[in-house]
C-alpha cells in the first residue's frame, strides 16, 4: 500500500497517464489561411464584374399592314420598352445600346440609344418606337399572314450593349450581346413568352 504525505500527491501503480494535446502553431496557421481564402473568394465573387442583362418587358404593335403592290412588303410600327439590369456593386454607363428586331431570320430594323446610366444593383428602362416601312418579306409573307391569322407573331431580337462599369476612379470596359425569341399576341398586344440567351 502506498503511503501519502499531506503535501505530495499520492501516486500508485494503478494510475493512468494522460496526454494533453494542444493546437500547434502550424495547424493554427493552416486554419487562418483557409479562413482568409474563403473571405477572399467571397470578396472576389461579390466584386467581380458581370455582364448586364437586357430584356424586352413591353412590345406593343401599333400597326401591321401587308402590301402587295408594287411588291409584297409589310409596314410595321412597334413600341418597345427595354429593361437594362445591372447586378453589380458598380454603376454601369452604356455608350451605345443597339437592338435589332427581325422575323424568321430577316432583320426588320434597329433601335439605337446612346449614353444611358444604370445605378449599382439597379435597372433602367428605355422606351423606343420602331417604324418599318416597306420591308420586303418575299417568301416569308405567307408565314407572316399565317401568324397574324393565329394571333401570335414570333420576333427575333439581338441586343448589343457597350459601356463600362465604374467604381470611384476605376472603370471596367464592358460589351455584351443578348439574343431573344419573343412571341407577341397581336390581339392582346402582350408578350406571350420570351426566351433569351447571352452570347
Amino acid at each position: 500500500m502506498a503511503t501519502c504525505k499531506p503535501s505530495c500527491p499520492c501516486i500508485s501503480h494503478h494510475d493512468q497517464d494522460y496526454v494533453v494535446l494542444s493546437n500547434s502553431p502550424r495547424k493554427r496557421r493552416r486554419t487562418a489561411c483557409s479562413i482568409s481564402l474563403l473571405l477572399l473568394s467571397g470578396l472576389v465573387y461579390a466584386f467581380w464584374p458581370s455582364d448586364p442583362t437586357v430584356k424586352i418587358v413591353r412590345l406593343h404593335v401599333k400597326n401591321i399592314q401587308v402590301r402587295t403592290v408594287p411588291v409584297v412588303a409589310i409596314d410595321v410600327s412597334l413600341l418597345l420598352t427595354l429593361k437594362v439590369s445591372n447586378g453589380d456593386v458598380y454603376s454601369f454607363h452604356y455608350t451605345t445600346l443597339d437592338v435589332a428586331v427581325g422575323y424568321r431570320g430577316k432583320t426588320l430594323g434597329h433601335i439605337r440609344s446612346h449614353n444611358g446610366h444604370v445605378r449599382a444593383c439597379g435597372s433602367s428602362y428605355v422606351d423606343a418606337e420602331l417604324d418599318f416601312d416597306g420591308v420586303e418579306l418575299f417568301s416569308d409573307v405567307v408565314y407572316m399572314l399565317q401568324d397574324l391569322a393565329k394571333g401570335s407573331v414570333p420576333f427575333d431580337t439581338v441586343a448589343e450593349v457597350t459601356g463600362h462599369l465604374g467604381l470611384l476612379f476605376f472603370h471596367f470596359p464592358l460589351k455584351t450581346k443578348v439574343a431573344c425569341e419573343v412571341v407577341l399576341n397581336t390581339i392582346t398586344r402582350k408578350i406571350l413568352r420570351q426566351k433569351c440567351h447571352q452570347n
